[in-house]
């Protein structure tokens, strides 16, 4: 009979297990004699920058930095050419719908009161019975006047030198109107008080009404030239960006062909076509808009100054004219070394005459050189002819008053066609200037729409194109990422 072993011994040809060994513990039990201590353990953040670094170092950590970057170059130049777009269309737009036509609405002015003075001055010379056609013209002038001045005072800002010489016109309209009235009545009834009274509103013209009207087309001017320094410089940083954009793209693509051997990244290619369409649509639509705006300044506004300031100066001699015989030698002023008396509404005519010229001299030879065809030359040629036969006129009806025929000269300023007067004369010379304002108030505008026409979508069409072009290089990128995975 077989017993079984006694005991606990493991039965014959079986190992006894074992616990597994556990390595000594982190400042767990004695550290031996002179052992060095564990070292401490580094903040989270610490070891997480050197992991990031880590990760940089390989080429999929390489490849999501310049993914990173190049998508932030693409957006920021599409944000950049947006801004800069925006401002020089904005400004653009400024100067075809809103400064330029405030400074011909300005001109307007200071010829609306010009030549109410003008008809004023006529009307009074024909008797006590005003012609009808002056009494509208003159009524017609101040209305222009008024409602420009009304315009002038809602877009002029608080505090400008515009709203300054808004608010004295707008007092002395009124003043200038109710001497002129007074004058009318007086000449009605026959009494010299009124050559006076209008003498007196004709002063109040010219040293207060008309220097304010000129302060006020100066600073509207002025309005102009600062919206056209702001649309024409070139947008240098948007182009600076485009070029850099383009360049870390191109590299882009070079280090992809010579780590893979492949010539093409579809996503860079796209990144880099909509970024290069970007930055030609910039480069050739500023220029185009810069010389559309260029040629409505040199062809447009010049001409424009010129030809205002040549009709201003038509208005002036003839209400200098006029006044020469309402005056009849009543105020008179100190000419040349020799201290030579003569009247000071005919030197003043004579003035404005000479800085009206002749189509070789003067505003009137400045306009014919500027008018760039002969639709704008014409007018300017013909003002010159009727400048000449005024003149002459003129040269007639003083020698008549000098010889002591006041009804002779009087017929010759005011009287009817066959007597060949000098406002026939003043007439076409006005009707000439107004037919070259007008043809080159449509050249500016034409050329200005042009310039402004050249930037139209183009900040919103950058913006669209650089967020695909950064989407392109996100996903170019993310391709050659997918190889590693």
């Amino acid at each position: 009979m077989t017993y079984p072993p006694n005991g606990s011994a493991a039965p014959p040809g079986l190992a006894a297990p074992t616990m597994p060994a556990v390595p000594p513990q982190a400042g767990s039990g004695p550290v031996a004699p002179g052992a060095p201590p564990a070292p401490p353990r580094r903040p989270a953040w610490v070891e997480g920058r050197d992991r990031l670094r880590a990760a940089a170092t390989t080429e999929p950590g390489k490849l999501r930095i310049i993914g990173a970057v190049i998508a932030l170059l693409v957006v920021a130049f599409g944000a950049v050419t947006t801004w800069q777009m925006s401002d020089r269309s904005a400004a653009a737009d400024n100067v075809l719908n809103r400064s330029q036509p405030l400074s011909d609405d300005a001109a307007a002015i200071y010829r609306s009161l010009a030549d109410a003075n003008t008809a004023a001055s006529s009307g009074f010379l024909s008797g006590g019975q005003e012609p009808a056609d002056l009494r509208d013209r003159y009524k017609r002038d101040i209305k222009t006047a008024s409602e420009k001045l009304a315009m002038a005072a809602s877009n002029a800002g608080s505090g400008s030198s515009a709203a300054a010489s808004v608010s004295k016109l707008n007092k002395l309209l009124p003043e200038y109107t109710g001497l002129i009235e007074r004058a009318r009545a007086s000449n009605r009834q026959g009494l010299p008080l009124g050559g006076a009274y209008l003498r007196y509103a004709n002063d109040k013209m010219q040293t207060d009404m008309l220097p304010a009207a000129e302060k006020l087309y100066t600073a509207e001017n002025q309005r102009l030239s600062s919206d056209y320094a702001d649309a024409k410089p070139y947008p240098w940083f948007a182009i600076g960006l485009g070029v850099v954009a383009i360049g870390g793209l191109a590299w882009a693509q070079r280090r992809n062909y010579r780590r893979t051997n492949r010539v093409f990244n579809h996503g860079l290619v796209a990144a880099t076509t909509a970024s290069t369409v970007v930055l030609l649509w910039l480069v050739a639509g500023h220029t185009f808009a810069r010389s559309g705006l260029n040629d409505s300044y040199d062809h447009g506004v010049k001409s424009l100054n010129v030809l205002n300031d040549a009709r201003i100066s038509s208005l002036k001699a003839r209400g200098n004219e006029n006044l020469t015989l309402v005056s009849r030698g009543a105020e008179t002023v100190e000419v040349g070394r020799a201290k030579e008396i003569k009247d000071k509404f005919d030197v003043d005519y004579q003035t404005q005459m000479k800085q009206l010229g002749t189509v070789d001299s003067g505003l009137l030879g400045r306009a014919a050189d500027i008018a760039d065809d002969t639709e704008g030359k014409n007018p300017v040629e013909a003002a010159a002819k009727n400048v000449s036969v005024w003149k002459d006129r003129h040269k007639t009806a003083r020698n008549s008053d000098d010889a002591g025929d006041y009804k002779g000269a009087l017929a010759k300023v005011v009287g009817d066609k066959s007597d060949e007067p000098t406002g026939e004369c003043f007439d076409n010379v006005d009707k000439a200037l107004e037919d070259a304002l007008e043809h080159e108030r449509s050249e500016f505008r034409q050329a200005a729409e042009d310039g402004k026409g050249a930037m139209a979508g183009l900040p919103v069409g950058a913006a669209v194109l650089a967020v695909l072009a950064a989407a392109g290089a996100v996903l170019g990128v993310g391709r050659r990422l997918s190889e590693y995975r």
